[in-house]
């Protein structure tokens, strides 16, 4: 087993979150499995977690984060150094899908989006970072998605252009914190359609007049989408497999870590792509004096 850690995961309540949060627990890591409303509507699966380390004999915690406010960031950060006295590793998973015709959403519904899928890292990362930064030999682990540089079908543009903009924060933050000896893997998942609650939890635009003229002339689309995917996987796929892939990168030696990993069963191209990207940002790096900002290390 590797080292023992101290792990913060957003948005563990279910899907990738939970999934890693278990398996990294049965690692042998001290796991925070964030979620939001602990004593409300997420209660049964905070019991549920509770019960499972118990049978599991295993350290999973639950702690409340609702990335949509500051406050409840730094209050869960303050819980995590007041029990353990450290965090080696922030998992950066919480998000939220929405699905329907670009144009029948409104600007603050696409604003919502971002405000959960990218101002959220926003604000646990300054919970997190300054403790981390003073402690050096950490990591910051993002889970993406394949539509930032992969297939995207259309009615999940909010979604993607989200999941998009939180990746080049994430790439950015890699080289700002390299020289206070943090690493940064980002996590690239496909499109598992089933064993996540991504499109059964997923919102709509409340504008349906206009998501009924898209429907007219692109029924069924969604659903339509969901089937090929579905189609287009192997037999094998499972989305255990993401949660298999959070305990290997964690479990890689400090400085050894891949930049990005993909876990991609369909494979829509996103990892060709970034292949190419990820060396341009090297390359780049490099011929402007700050190759030392490609890994982590102390001052």
């Amino acid at each position: 087993m590797s080292e023992q850690k101290t792990i913060l995961i957003t948005g563990a309540g279910s899907g990738f979150g939970a999934l890693s949060a278990r398996a990294l627990a049965s690692a042998g890591h001290t796991v925070y499995a964030a979620m939001r409303d602990t004593h409300g509507r997420n209660a049964d699966r905070v019991a549920d977690a509770a019960r499972w380390a118990a049978d599991n004999d295993a350290d999973l915690r639950t702690v409340e984060l609702d990335v949509l406010s500051q406050e409840s960031a730094d209050a869960a950060l303050e819980t995590v150094h007041r029990e353990r006295g450290r965090l080696d590793v922030l998992v950066h998973n919480a998000g939220h899908m929405v699905t329907g015709p670009t144009e029948a959403f409104t600007p603050d519904e696409i604003a919502a989006v971002y405000d959960t899928n990218v101002l959220g890292t926003q604000r646990v990362n300054r919970a997190a970072l300054p403790r981390m930064r003073a402690r050096g030999g950490c990591l910051v682990l993002w889970v993406g998605s394949t539509s930032t540089r992969g297939g995207t079908p259309p009615n999940l543009a909010p979604y993607f252009a989200a999941k998009a903009a939180m990746d080049s924060l994430a790439v950015s933050y890699a080289a700002e914190l390299a020289r206070f000896d943090i690493e940064t893997t980002i996590l690239v998942p496909g499109s598992f359609t089933s064993g996540t609650n991504h499109f059964a939890t997923g919102g709509h635009p409340a504008d349906r007049a206009t998501a009924d003229a898209y429907e007219a002339r692109y029924p069924g689309l969604v659903d339509q989408v969901g089937e090929r995917l579905a189609e287009m996987a192997p037999a094998d796929a499972d989305v255990a497999q993401v949660a298999e892939a959070v305990v290997r990168i964690v479990g890689t030696a400090h400085g050894s870590r891949p930049f990005r990993v993909h876990v991609d069963p369909v494979d829509d191209g996103s990892e060709e792509v970034s292949d190419i990207a990820d060396r341009v940002r090297a390359r780049f790096l490099d011929r402007i004096g700050f190759g030392d900002l490609l890994h982590p290390h102390a001052s």
